[in-house]
């Protein structure tokens, strides 16, 4: 036989006939007659919507104010709850990642966005996510109660998470089509300085880098994964939609992947909003 569910709350009294309703954050008033059948939700709120897993048996019917009806499954409308999104560029990071080559996934710990000057104008070219171990966390006593400023100032911090053994990752996503080769430039301008006297490992490393741009194209929304296994050996992978399956080039150089990591997280970052939103994580979580 089956089962009847009533759940029933005020609904706001409507306009007269020729002014559409207004609504803000309404109630909700559904009836589950059979888990083969839809709920019919007449009005719903963004929070509701992110809270239908809590019905797994059931498909979801909405009904908006104007009458139209869209379906979006329990999985759909709790989806958001696995995206951070980055404010300034609205890219939209998953909150835990499997990449290749990692023993398991990563968690997302602070997002933000780099910014080129052409001609006095700021000009957004991607933003970034960084991720890491979990288990991160129990390396980090000494910063104990510090708050997110005084980590920002103190890249010692982001030093031990470099020098500790556990999987972390940059995930860059492109909000611009960008030549690989400007692309590669850029990065290089940026590493260059921080090894003053690279020998013949580094320059094989830097070799094998820059190949994997030369003459490639990097459309918006390309992502590149540059993941750190230990502080000597760095894995990256180069997708145009999303999570990658294989590995472009691994670098073996601890110059190189060390200089890297100072790029986006030591005392002058091409990223100071990553920074600074991964010292608001890292204050929060070491209270």
């Amino acid at each position: 036989m089956a089962s009847t569910l009533a759940i029933s709350t005020l609904v706001p009294h409507s306009s007269p006939a020729k002014s559409k309703p207004s609504v803000v954050n309404p109630r909700i008033c559904f009836f589950a007659r059979s888990p083969n059948k839809p709920l019919l939700l007449l009005n719903y709120s963004n929070q509701f919507i992110a809270n239908l897993s809590a019905f797994p048996s059931h498909r979801v019917c909405i009904k908006r104010n104007g009458g139209h009806h869209n379906h979006l499954s329990p999985k759909a409308a709790s989806s958001s709850s696995e995206y951070t999104e980055e404010p300034e560029t609205k890219v939209k990071f998953q909150k835990s990642l499997s990449l290749p080559g990692c023993s398991s996934s990563l968690s997302l710990l602070g997002t933000g966005y780099r910014e080129k000057v052409f001609a006095i104008i700021g000009v957004k070219v991607y933003a970034a996510g960084l991720y890491t171990n979990q288990s991160i966390f129990s390396k980090l006593d000494a910063w104990k109660g510090h708050s997110s400023a005084e980590l920002q100032k103190d890249s010692s911090i982001f030093n031990a998470i470099f020098q500790a053994p556990v999987e972390k990752s940059l995930h860059i996503i492109l909000v611009r089509d960008v030549d690989g080769k400007t692309f590669w430039d850029a990065l290089d301008e940026a590493i260059s300085p921080r090894i003053t006297s690279p020998n013949p490992v580094d320059e094989s490393a830097l070799s094998t880098f820059r190949s994997i741009f030369q003459g490639r194209p990097l459309k918006k929304g390309t992502s590149i994964f540059l993941t750190w296994l230990d502080t000597a050996k760095m894995l990256v992978c180069v997708s145009p939609d999303g999570a990658p399956s294989s590995i472009d080039a691994t670098i073996e150089s601890l110059n190189v992947t060390s200089a890297l990591f100072d790029v986006f997280l030591g005392g002058n970052p091409v990223s100071p909003t990553l920074k600074a939103s991964a010292s608001n994580a890292l204050a929060a979580a070491l209270k």
